[in-house]
């Protein structure tokens, strides 16, 4: 299983918005940088990944599991961008947030410090588990 760590503004896409799907998940539509489109298409059913709230709030809110694999994105009308579909698995116990993350020597080469705008970034699993243990949340 892979890590990872996708972002969405809240006024756009929020944590209770991917809720609201369930079980059927929501397409992970819109991106249009082709690392981030190359990290989805890395992507298998069942990775996991924080869903983080970007712009304002700057946290890791939730964990979202992937459900359906990279496939076309119907608001691309050029056809070079896919998306994939994940749904929602549950909320961070306590939201981690962009601050705690950069305060943390031990996170210091998380993509999300060291490529600030991507919007989908991989997450080692040593990343994964400190993240975490800052949520206060297991699986």
């Amino acid at each position: 299983m892979n890590y990872w760590l996708m972002k969405s503004e809240p006024s756009t896409w929020s944590w209770n918005d991917q809720l609201a799907r369930g079980e059927d998940g929501e397409g992970w539509d819109g991106v249009r940088n082709h690392q981030a489109s190359n990290n989805m298409k890395a992507m298998e059913i069942g990775d996991l990944a924080f869903f983080y709230h970007s712009v304002n709030e700057k946290q890791i809110v939730g964990i979202v599991e992937v459900c359906e694999t990279y496939h076309p994105d119907p608001t691309d009308a050029s056809g070079r961008f896919g998306m994939v579909t994940v749904k929602a698995v549950k909320p961070m116990a306590r939201p981690v947030t962009l601050a705690e993350i950069k305060g943390d020597e031990r996170l210091a080469d998380m993509a999300l410090v060291r490529q600030a705008r991507l919007s989908v970034t991989p997450v080692s699993a040593a990343q994964w588990d400190i993240v975490m243990e800052l949520g206060e949340t297991s699986l």
